[in-house]
């Protein structure tokens, strides 16, 4: 699935966070979306899983547009993309393999399909070891690493991940960096959002900058 803004804009209350963004992200990218805090980044990757409209402009994921999607389709949509948030939390009360098979059973994924599947994405992420853990039991780069795995579960084409590495050291980030790389490599679309230049420039991939508002892609 493509990834195309056509002439984008977002405004709060008459406060423009994005202006006249025109982008396209290719599937099977590794995008790395950066800027300072509060510049509009969460507000960019809201907008591809149609969580926020444009209020000028178009946003069109794969066969989905932001100016004809009806309400009952965005799930559709939903479907086909993974997200994972650094404020995502884990059900702590599940252990690492039934926090997986959750959002898998949410979405009436068959029985046959989790129990193949839930191993396979822990060991992507280097946990196959830790299914039957609980997340108190997880140091914050393993919680991470159980994020991506539930962001992954369902084979989703675009994987959107804000701030993946934002409460980790710097060895821990690279450790994620190179999860979502293994996970790149396997045809998924990434568009990573991170303040930390330092983790944006090892990611390697395209490097897209928001500044007032303003959308510059840094490898051209």
């Amino acid at each position: 699935m493509n990834i195309q803004f056509e002439h984008v804009s977002v405004a709060f209350d008459k406060h423009i966070v994005l202006k006249d963004i025109n982008l396209e992200i290719m599937e099977g990218e590794f995008v790395s979306l950066t800027g300072e805090s509060g510049v509009g980044k969460t507000t960019f990757l809201r907008l591809l899983y149609f969580d926020l409209l444009p209020t000028d402009g178009t946003v069109r994921v794969g066969l989905f547009s932001s100016s004809s999607i009806r309400k009952k389709e965005i799930p559709q949509l939903r479907k086909m993309l993974g997200i994972s948030f650094q404020d995502f939390k884990l059900l702590e009360d599940r252990d690492v393999h039934d926090n997986i098979a959750f959002v898998l059973e949410v979405i009436r994924q068959k029985k046959d399909f989790i129990k193949e599947r839930v191993p396979e994405v822990l060991s992507l992420v280097g946990l196959e070891k830790k299914q039957n853990a609980m997340p108190h039991e997880l140091s914050g780069g393993e919680q991470a690493r159980v994020m991506l795995a539930r962001a992954i579960a369902n084979q989703p084409e675009i994987l959107i991940a804000d701030e993946p590495m934002g409460n980790l050291d710097m060895k821990t980030g690279l450790e994620i960096l190179d999860v979502l790389k293994t996970i790149n490599k396997n045809e998924t679309t990434v568009v990573m959002a991170s303040h930390n230049m330092e983790i944006v420039k090892k990611a390697g991939g395209r490097v897209l900058q928001l500044k007032d508002g303003r959308l510059t892609d840094l490898n051209k």
